[in-house]
């Protein structure tokens, strides 16, 4: 039986102690996505969204919050980031009427613990600063989904989604 390991021992939930881990080079990264119509898709390639440049501010909210995890998904431990990167690409398919901007975020450590919330974190960020920046010119955009798409370091070993 696998044994839960953000319990105490009166069932409730507690922040797991990685004191006793080694620490080594871990990082992650992870995938998120916002689906938007061809009118925001121009806007942001044109830079002529009425808040600035897109995807410049969501780049920062991005690393912002690979830095503040700890403070918003309660069991994270407060990690030093040795390098959060942000990166971004258009799918398109103008005959089809697809505008998708993917979001990659990739986030480096070296610690007792993983990055993986971090990036997953970052991407969310991300995906949520496009639709805020663009919501005044369509609120039929679609995020998501977030996922990771692999990992490095640590007990549990590497992990690349297939």
């Amino acid at each position: 039986m696998t044994e839960l390991t953000h319990f105490n021992e009166q069932g409730r939930a507690k922040m797991v102690d990685v004191s006793e881990k080694n620490e080594t080079v871990r990082t992650a990264k992870a995938k998120s996505a916002v689906s938007l119509n061809n009118d925001i898709y121009q806007q942001i390639k044109d830079g002529t969204n009425k808040k600035g440049d897109v995807l410049a501010v969501a780049q920062v909210a991005g690393i912002m919050a690979a830095k503040n995890t700890a403070q918003v998904i309660p069991m994270c431990h407060p990690l030093s980031l040795s390098g959060v990167d942000i990166e971004f690409q258009w799918n398109v398919d103008q005959g089809h009427n697809h505008f998708e901007v993917l979001i990659f975020a990739t986030v480096k450590t070296k610690g007792p613990t993983g990055v993986e919330m971090e990036a997953l974190t970052a991407a969310s960020a991300a995906a949520l600063t496009i639709y805020d920046m663009c919501k005044a010119a369509g609120k039929e955009m679609v995020i998501g989904p977030t996922l990771l798409l692999e990992k490095t370091g640590g007990k549990s070993g590497d992990y690349s989604r297939s």
